[in-house]
């Protein structure tokens, strides 16, 4: 059996709201383990995104473990996080977020640089081209497509061939021929790099791409279906 890359033990989130404390998450515990696809389902308001955040050390559990690659999550001190999401974790977003004032190629780039990639701008053109956006390094976010700007994302997210790859609704801004293409090229990353996929989705058929989906509700694991093992 597979080893976990990622393993959540009694994982509690709880954030301060205007009226008091709110448990967004509460008690939960999976593993996922290396190259497999995780789609992540449920109503509005039920733990998803913040589920994904925990995972990637975007928001710090207040109780219980989040265990990455080894790392304790929960234990490590902010610049240790960015360290970590830096050189394991690609994290793509429904908005994009783009820095506006750089070209296609310097979004991409620029990550890698500040891991000290000495070829990061070829690195960055050969994932852009991977993309269908080799004609389209130049321009700025504010001259592409919202499934452009996504592609940028997905390029951004790839190029350190992180070993986890994590997507909050990134259909969820786009028409659905748009939408699809992105699905493919995430699905495309899980397969040619052995990125582990972990998504959230409100889309029917993007979630039953996945290997496995786990359904939230009220904050708890509702359903947690394995259809297939990771190859």
């Amino acid at each position: 059996m597979s080893m976990p890359i990622l393993s959540l033990k009694d994982a509690d989130l709880t954030l301060d709201g205007n009226a008091g404390p709110v448990d967004i998450l509460k008690g939960i515990t999976l593993s996922v383990v290396a190259g497999e696809t995780l789609g992540l389902i449920g109503p509005s308001g039920s733990g998803k995104s913040s589920l994904l955040m925990l995972m990637g050390g975007l928001e710090r559990a207040t109780a219980g473990s989040v265990v990455a690659l080894d790392h304790d999550l929960t234990a490590l001190g902010e610049d240790a996080l960015a360290r970590f999401r830096r050189d394991y974790m690609g994290v793509v977003f429904q908005s994009f977020h783009l820095i506006p004032t750089m070209t296609a190629l310097e979004n991409v780039a620029t990550p890698l640089e500040l891991a000290g990639a000495r070829d990061a701008f070829d690195r960055a053109s050969a994932e852009l081209e991977a993309v269908g956006l080799g004609a389209r390094l130049g321009h700025y976010p504010a001259q592409l497509s919202g499934g452009e700007q996504q592609r940028v994302a997905l390029a951004r997210a790839a190029a350190p061939r992180p070993a986890i790859l994590l997507a909050d609704e990134p259909t969820g801004n786009l028409d659905g021929e748009t939408g699809a293409q992105i699905m493919d090229l995430l699905f495309q990353l899980n397969a040619s790099h052995n990125a582990t996929l972990i998504l959230v989705t409100h889309a029917a058929e993007l979630a039953d791409r996945c290997q496995r989906v786990i359904r939230l509700a009220d904050g708890q694991i509702a359903d947690d279906h394995l259809k297939q093992a990771a190859e």
